[in-house]
């Protein structure tokens, strides 16, 4: 059984709510209660404790955190959404709650776990919302699994160019967990990166936009099994010379697929012109530019965050994928032609990624 921190609310379905998702099962039936603190729920699959966050009514959204981080970064927008939907927040493997061992932290292993995760909720398909490394795994999961994806939001996500913050390439390197073990040490080392953030923001660097989030992970490092975890996740991809995963190569795939991409124009760990190479590479995806927010739109500005993803999801249909459909594409291998180009410039920057993308991993 799934175990709650604390009851959930005795009221049972509520009025209105849909009755009819795919799997049969009443979405109410999973989870009815509206809580403003949305309260972490456990269970085990495959002998590993994950937690999550469960709360709302209605179509499903699977909500996927970043490296590092948690569904607690999520809570800002969760209560809103749950008024329309049906919201899931888990803790991956290896992050907040969740149990942290040595493991697979792959982005399809994740993949593969939110699909697990789903099945011991009895909910069969999703829109996906994955940030940054979230976004890996979000479009992982759409690769393996098509027919249970309705739509695709990205935010700030990984996976699109070889770009990424040098802090996370040095973090990638052997001897990282030692220098960050000792790091952690330091009388004081919070406040100091409280103090350098608010420094960068005040010259206008986009890392100072994210100050908060940023230290608000360092939270969990001093735990040895978290700090292990996240090298491990980093790891699988990151290395020295940058990003290791890509799903350039295979971005074409999400042709009929309802792709929504939100980016921070002040982004400084995964630059904005990699929101422009996914543009060009998914037919038929939109961009939405935060022009103030760095690495964290939905934080920066969550309301309109909640507009932008409501709006989204009222004027798109769910993908309905077919057997026959995965095939035709898989056996053209490239993006139709006519896909229109924003512009030149950003056209030779999406050949090149695609490209660049041939010398990295492929999951």
């Amino acid at each position: 059984m799934v175990q709650h921190q604390r009851p959930p609310h005795p009221g049972g379905i509520v009025p209105g709510l849909v009755t009819n998702p795919p799997s049969g099962r009443p979405y109410g039936a999973l989870h009815s209660v509206r809580d403003e603190h949305t309260p972490l729920s456990f269970h085990t699959v495959h002998g590993y404790r994950r937690a999550f966050r469960i709360t709302g009514e209605g179509p499903p959204l699977l909500l996927i955190h970043g490296i590092g981080d948690s569904s607690a970064t999520w809570l800002d927008v969760i209560p809103t959404l749950a008024r329309r939907h049906l919201v899931i927040a888990p803790d991956l493997l290896g992050h907040g709650a969740s149990d942290k061992p040595r493991a697979d932290y792959s982005v399809a292993a994740y993949a593969n776990g939110m699909r697990d995760l789903l099945g011991v909720l009895g909910v069969d398909r999703v829109t996906l919302v994955g940030h940054s490394l979230g976004g890996g795994v979000a479009m992982q999961f759409a690769y393996q699994f098509p027919e249970r994806t309705e739509r695709l939001v990205l935010v700030s996500t990984g996976g699109l160019g070889r770009e990424v913050n040098p802090l996370l390439i040095l973090a990638s390197l052997p001897g990282a967990e030692t220098v960050l073990s000792l790091l952690l040490r330091i009388p004081g080392m919070r406040l100091q990166a409280e103090l350098l953030g608010l420094l960068l923001r005040r010259m206008g660097h986009g890392l100072g936009i994210d100050t908060r989030d940023i230290v608000r992970l360092f939270d969990s490092l001093p735990e040895p099994t978290a700090r292990s975890a996240l090298l491990r996740t980093l790891r699988a991809v990151v290395d020295r010379r940058g990003q290791v995963v890509t799903m350039l190569d295979r971005c074409y795939l999400t042709r009929g697929m309802p792709t929504l991409l939100v980016w921070g124009a002040r982004d400084a760990v995964l630059p904005l012109r990699h929101a422009w190479t996914a543009r060009e590479a998914m037919p038929g995806s939109q961009l939405e530019i935060f022009e103030r927010a760095g690495h964290f739109p939905f934080h920066a500005d969550p309301a309109r965050f909640i507009a932008v993803l409501e709006t989204f999801i009222a004027t798109s249909v769910p993908a309905d994928w077919s057997p026959e459909q995965w095939r035709s594409l898989l056996r053209s291998g490239q993006l139709a032609d006519g896909v229109p180009a924003t512009s030149t410039a950003q056209r030779q920057e999406a050949t090149r990624a695609l490209r660049d993308a041939s010398e990295r991993s492929a999951t």
